[in-house]
């Protein structure tokens, strides 16, 4: 396999989007990508998104695209692994190149949430329908076991939790695509509305709009536009069971574990060489597992892990979620794992202005869908 390297990257703002449609926002933030990277075509292109049928009546998402986007005839795929399909966008993006078919790649993420679609209902749809959903669970709740099973289990705290949500609002209000640009205190996080016990409101992503999308190609379309060399130097890609019920622990997420063993393996490090990461904070307790499936954390220290401040960008133990995480940032599920993808790419250029994580060389972002069914995780190094 060849090496790809990163070398654009365009991001809308996540939020209410009003006034554009899901093809607007999708063509902003291409062209955004496509002027970043200073190419004058693509071969070919990505689309993550999870529901767009949905939220607002599209489907075959790959073709409205490149023809809205004016790069027809090039082949245009939609990607749909329910909130991990902006990061599996990008992974087949980042094996086209790898593998020689194309030199240039556009791998992008969109959704429209907020178009009058009830969202718990569409969201539910990645969850198993026959034993879970039947059953009148939601996300919410399904996270909630997660939550209530791990304090049982290890001890961890109300307090804990709050810490997530208070260190993420704190990195987005630094992040001028957020949603939420603003800060939270531990008492507005531990008395906000009751969602789903012991999850309060702001332990909950938001409904989100918003369009992500990076430019992949070959190292040698990389030095004629003499870019930074940003390489994806792992890219893993894991599955475990739909329903909570059929996995041996609800407080490991087994398809984090593998996929995280397989980046590692691929990439030739270990967690200890990450200089920050990325993952998949839907709630504040999914940080919290993720963080030690990681690696990161012995397993059942993860709120304390937050609680003492080692994941903050001042500690620097191992800065997690710098771009306010989708706590903060906001949550369009398609877009989501190609947000992540760009902040590491600009983490690792040096471009991240006030949150920027001193002498980055080597990220990480987890994106994955559901409670957990699926995971992708990628490993970028600036060289």
């Amino acid at each position: 396999m060849r090496d790809v390297v990163v070398i654009g990257a365009g991001i809308t703002k996540f939020g209410e989007l009003w006034e554009k449609s899901i093809k607007d926002i999708f063509v902003e933030a291409s062209l955004k990508a496509i002027e970043d990277a200073g190419v004058d075509h693509i071969d070919s292109m990505y689309v993550g998104a999870m529901s767009p049928g949905l939220f607002v009546g599209q489907e075959h998402l790959g073709a409205v695209m490149a023809d809205y986007l004016g790069v027809n005839p090039i082949p245009a795929t939609r990607v749909e692994s329910a909130c991990a399909s902006g990061g599996v966008a990008f992974r087949q993006a980042f094996l086209e190149v790898a593998s020689g078919a194309s030199e240039i790649v556009l791998a992008g993420g969109v959704e429209k949430m907020t178009d009058g679609a009830d969202v718990t209902e569409v969201l539910a749809a990645a969850a198993d329908q026959e034993y879970e959903v039947y059953s009148g669970i939601t996300f919410p709740g399904l996270y909630a076991m997660i939550a209530r099973s791990h304090m049982e289990q290890f001890g961890t705290t109300r307090e804990q939790l709050a810490a997530v949500a208070v260190k993420n609002h704190r990195n987005g209000a630094k992040n001028p695509h957020a949603q939420f640009r603003k800060e939270v205190t531990m008492e507005q996080v531990m008395n906000s509305t009751m969602v789903a016990d012991p999850l309060r409101l702001l332990d909950c992503s938001p409904v989100s709009d918003g369009a992500a999308a990076v430019i992949v190609a070959s190292v040698d379309v990389a030095r004629k536009l003499h870019k930074n060399l940003i390489r994806v130097i792992a890219s893993s890609q894991a599955s475990d069971s739909i329903a909570l019920h059929d996995r041996e622990s609800l407080t490991t997420l087994n398809a984090v574990v593998k996929a995280a063993e397989k980046a590692y393996t691929m990439a030739d490090k270990k967690p200890k060489d990450m200089n920050l990461v990325e993952v998949h904070d839907c709630f504040t307790i999914a940080e919290v597992v993720v963080t030690e499936d990681l690696g990161f954390f012995e397993k059942g220290t993860g709120g304390e892990a937050a609680a003492n401040g080692w994941t903050s960008i001042e500690c620097k133990m191992i800065p997690v979620n710098t771009s306010g995480g989708l706590k903060s940032k906001g949550h369009p599920v398609g877009a989501t794992g190609v947000a992540q993808i760009i902040e590491l790419y600009e983490q690792l250029n040096g471009t991240a202005g006030t949150r920027q994580v001193g002498g980055a060389h080597v990220a990480m972002a987890q994106n994955m869908g559901g409670s957990g069914a699926s995971c992708v995780v990628h490993i970028l190094e600036v060289k």
